[in-house]
């Protein structure tokens, strides 16, 4: 099946909603149900065959093969671990997520503050799985990846080097949901190692399918320890971090027992009376379920014997578990990062706190087609996707005080783990947002050009570009229509990505791309219009049948082309012309009159006109950005999907386009069109074949 074809399919399943939590796409196409049903009927234990048992599900560098670290490591099933393993031991905790031996931190400060919220952690962990009755060694997990959820099926293997396990564990010996979601994520990354270093807001994304936002403490805004209160009280999840200056750093431990380059999850932020004045605290986990801060409000610090003893009633904050209080003034100053994922409607629950608006686009830089680069390309710029966001409505109760719609940006691109073991790296990525011009304002059927966008500077943009799997930024402006353009920095990069956006309030939004359209010249020509010169060159050419045939139109047209120096060709091919007879024999013949090929000639001097007139550097072929001009200019208006088709079907390595490879894609537009308006009897703009139909049509 063609990559066109899969895409096209994917669109339509995600408009029957298939891709959302409660439609999750089974992942590698593995049905939990069917394969569990199947195991207890064979009464045999699931073994995965897309993530068994094997070094190379451990890793492929420090966890690989032959690696020193791996020996000794044997897969074991929790039944064999212990004489009554339990899924999960009286609710999902904290505690549960105890790092091991693997540096993937990151992950576990997100697992444990999906934990805070039974609703969240119940879709990313199904509920009803258990080692009871119906066990088969079977367990399935959902992520949110790229846009869309999955459904993934392990089996319960897991490793274990002297009877313990290798990696994530809990305090609780006995349950093993946290070991076993590990495993989830680490098949769809492609292995345990994929997990190595990372990013906490990678974590809560994959676990809400929310948007991130980063804060760098020593610049924090003087209203975020109410940001932290809200984001908590609308179920965000919210991780921090210590800078490191060195790799020698890592996971270095202060004199106050904070731990250097090492993810900590913040689990609560409150207010207490200390001495009759007020104190701003936050709560903070550490994964490792020990090594606690022992400064100020830390537990069972002096700090605690002078609040009031209903406010501390209020507060766990003696149990030695890895979580600990302190002040957020601490917080900051010895705190680098903080991290808040923001959650999409469908995942809060509860219809008394307020929602994001949320929006979410698919797209692709393509070389030859899409892959513009930043603003520095001026040549190319213009080319790459855009989205048109209206915003109307301003925020209520801004924290700022200032008037303005505030929205969140993310910008994602695609398959950033998988990719590591083959050695590649990110696109460095960032966006721009421009103003829509009021003359083209209410409209997403346009293309902004270099007349609006190389003559106006961005109303605002990323910061930075950068090398990350995403980048997000929160931005306040005037209500408005805006136009957001997502790049790589440098042209002609390939990549994939998503574009979300979150508003405060209800906002239209769309891809910006033009309307599908065609307008055709109609020839009306009888044998007595045709030049008499003409007439006699045809009947040379027809033969004795006074018809062209494929091989007649090949032989003469190639021979006309070949004695041009102005354009390139590699000759038309024998498809080409039976498209051109396709096109334009009335009769069903299979072959031209002299009024056909009259007819065909017409439009071949006309598409030769355009050719030399977008050739702009005179290089006898035409650059995947002049085809765009040069097809408008022929009558066909297309989007940035068909674009990336014409490149990758018409153009060469080179992502040049030759004069038979234009005729034939201006031929072939044609053709599309009309049997397209011939089958849309009710000027709908979508058509219904049956197979018969659909077959003769695509093998025409």
């Amino acid at each position: 099946m063609s990559s066109i074809a899969k895409f096209l399919s994917k669109r339509q399943d995600r408009e029957d909603g298939v891709g959302t939590n409660e439609k999750a796409i089974p992942f590698n196409k593995q049905d939990y149900e069917s394969l569990k049903r199947e195991c207890l009927e064979k009464k045999a234990l699931f073994y995965d065959p897309t993530f068994s048992a094997v070094p190379d599900s451990l890793g492929y560098n420090e966890l690989g093969r032959f690696s020193s670290k791996t020996k000794g490591v044997e897969w074991k099933r929790p039944k064999e671990l212990c004489s009554d393993p339990q899924f999960i031991v009286d609710g999902a905790k904290r505690t549960d997520i105890c790092q091991g031996a693997l540096g993937d931190c990151w992950l576990l400060a997100a697992i444990a503050s999906l934990t805070l919220d039974n609703n969240i952690l119940e879709r990313v962990v199904p509920p009803g799985q258990s080692f009871g009755d119906d066990y088969a060694g079977i367990f399935h997990f959902q992520f949110w990846q790229y846009g869309e959820w999955v459904d993934v099926v392990i089996d319960d293997r897991l490793p274990t080097r002297d009877g313990k396990l290798l990696f994530v564990h809990s305090a609780e010996g006995t349950e093993f949901w946290s070991a076993l979601l590990e495993k989830a994520y680490a098949k769809v990354t492609g292995s345990y190692e994929a997990l190595t270093g990372g990013n906490t807001i990678e974590g809560f994304e994959d676990f809400t399918g929310g948007i991130a936002e980063s804060y760098e403490l020593s610049k924090a805004p003087p209203y975020l320890f109410k940001i932290i209160q809200k984001a908590l009280g609308l179920g965000s999840l919210l991780g921090c971090s210590i800078d490191i200056t060195s790799a020698y750093e890592t996971e270095a431990v202060t004199s106050l027992k904070l731990v250097k380059g090492h993810a900590y999850s913040l689990t609560g932020a409150e207010e207490v009376h200390y001495m009759g004045s007020p104190v701003q605290l936050v709560r903070v986990r550490n994964p490792w379920g020990q090594v606690e801060w022992t400064g100020a409000w830390s537990d069972n610090s002096r700090e605690w014997d002078n609040v009031l003893p209903e406010e501390k009633a209020k507060l766990d904050y003696s149990a030695e578990d890895g979580e600990f209080w302190m002040a957020y003034s601490d917080f900051v100053q010895n705190f680098s990062r903080l991290e808040i994922c923001n959650l999409t409607p469908d995942t809060l629950t509860s219809d008394g706190v307020g929602h994001w608006s949320y929006c979410q686009f698919d797209g692709n830089w393509r070389v030859g087609s899409t892959a513009g680069g930043c603003r520095n390309n001026r040549a190319t710029f213009c080319s790459n996707p855009q989205f048109v966001i209206k915003l109307e409505d301003v925020d209520d109760d801004p924290h700022d005080g200032e008037d303005g719609c505030t929205f969140l940006v993310g910008l994602m691109q695609k398959d950033g783990r998988k990719d590591k073991r083959l050695g590649k790296d990110l696109n460095t990525i960032g966006f721009a947002i421009y103003e829509v011009p009021d003359e083209l304002k209410g409209r997403s059927n346009v293309h902004l050009g270099p007349d609006v966008l190389l003559r106006t500077k961005p109303i605002a943009d990323s910061s930075t570009f950068i090398n990350l799997r995403e980048l997000s930024e929160r931005f306040k402006l005037p209500p408005g229509e805006y136009v957001i353009i997502p790049s790589t920095f440098e042209p002609h990069r390939k990549g994939s990505f998503i574009l979300r956006v979150f508003t405060e309030k209800e906002v239209a939004a769309s891809p910006m791309d033009e309307d599908i359209t065609a307008n055709l010249k109609k020839y009306y020509i009888s044998e007595s219009d045709v030049d008499p010169q003409f007439k006699r060159l045809f009947m040379q050419v027809a033969g004795n049948d006074s018809e062209v045939s494929v091989s007649e139109l090949q032989k003469i047209l190639n021979h006309i082309v070949s004695k041009r120096s102005d354009v390139k060709t590699d000759g038309f091919s024998v498809e080409t012309c039976g498209q051109m007879i396709s096109l334009l024999d009335k009769d069903g013949s299979g072959k031209l009159g002299l009024v056909e090929f009259h007819t065909l000639w017409i439009k071949i001097q006309k598409y030769l006109e355009i050719f030399k007139r977008r050739d702009g550097d005179r290089s006898g072929t035409l650059s995947s950005l002049e085809m765009r001009d040069a097809i408008k200019e022929a009558g066909f208006q297309v989007n940035g999907e068909i674009h990336q088709v014409i490149v990758s079907r018409y153009a060469d390595q080179e992502y040049a386009i030759d004069f038979d490879s234009f005729a034939g894609c201006l031929i072939r537009l044609e053709m599309l069109f009309k049997m397209f308006k011939l089958f849309d009897k009710k000027n709908t703009g979508k058509i219904e074949l049956d197979i018969l139909q659909w077959l003769c049509l695509a093998l025409n």
